[in-house]
């Protein structure tokens, strides 16, 4: 199983429009961060965690030829936005695209893509198939078993999966023990830490190096970051040896 980080950034991304901070002028290219997402690759089989708004320029970037489903973890638009780009994948493979949510994120996707699931569809929009999904886990046509993990992102559910010893988890600021209970033994980790300050919704710095802590992966990455974490360097000077700022493009494998 190889994962690909597509995008590690927040919700506005990075560099922020109209920004001239230190790291929204940045030149390194490990301080360019599209929004959340990643790419599961099993075998020949692609799977995308979250469509967000920059989903073709990632489908680009990484050529991207075959994808067999979009697994979401919640309904936010940095998290959905580019469905509509599934339409590509509908040509080239003249399928369906399933679609793995939970029942708000269906809701959501219905009422922001309703052309998407109209009686009589106008030709060319995204064809789209609805595999609903909860809290238990779930397997994919190709026999891989997904463990969805509730996290809370302030008061709203969001979910992050596990796939075999790889653990993903994006916008949250709390995980009850029950579900921690999910991700023990996780060889890789992937978690969201928004900034060093703490926010309402999301960990910060020093909440999530304690959630990999408990967890105790071999190592652990750290996503959906914001400009005003720093500069990917800064932040890389302040992890743990085994803790990681992740950053577009990074690939890494695992046995499964």
């Amino acid at each position: 199983m190889k994962i690909t980080m597509l995008g590690t950034g927040t919700s506005q991304g990075v560099p922020v429009i109209a920004c001239d901070c230190e790291v929204c002028s940045s030149s390194d290219t490990k301080d360019k961060r599209l929004r959340c997402s990643v790419l599961v690759s099993i075998g020949d089989e692609n799977y995308c965690i979250d469509s967000g708004p920059d989903f073709r320029q990632q489908m680009l970037r990484e050529n991207v030829k075959t994808l067999s489903g979009i697994i979401f973890t919640h309904e936010h638009k940095d998290h959905v936005a580019g469905l509509d780009d599934v339409r590509a994948f509908n040509f080239r493979e003249k399928k369906d695209m399933s679609v793995y949510c939970a029942a708000p994120v269906e809701e959501a996707l219905r009422r922001e893509f309703h052309y998407a699931f109209a009686e009589n569809k106008y030709p060319g929009v995204p064809s789209l198939q609805i595999v609903p999904i909860d809290k238990r886990q779930f397997t994919l046509p190709n026999g891989t078993e997904i463990i969805p993990i509730e996290v809370m992102h302030y008061k709203m559910p969001v979910l992050g999966f596990r796939i075999g010893n790889f653990t993903y988890i994006t916008d949250a600021k709390t995980v009850s023990q029950e579900e921690r209970k999910k991700i023990y033994g996780s060889e890789i980790l992937v978690v969201n830490a928004l900034r060093i300050s703490e926010h309402i919704s999301h960990f910060n710095l020093e909440e999530a190096l304690a959630f990999i802590e408990d967890m105790k992966p071999k190592k652990a990455y750290l996503t959906h970051i914001s400009h005003l974490f720093g500069t990917h360097e800064d932040i890389s000077a302040m992890l743990p040896p085994n803790v990681y700022a992740a950053y577009d493009g990074l690939t890494f494998e695992l046995n499964s």
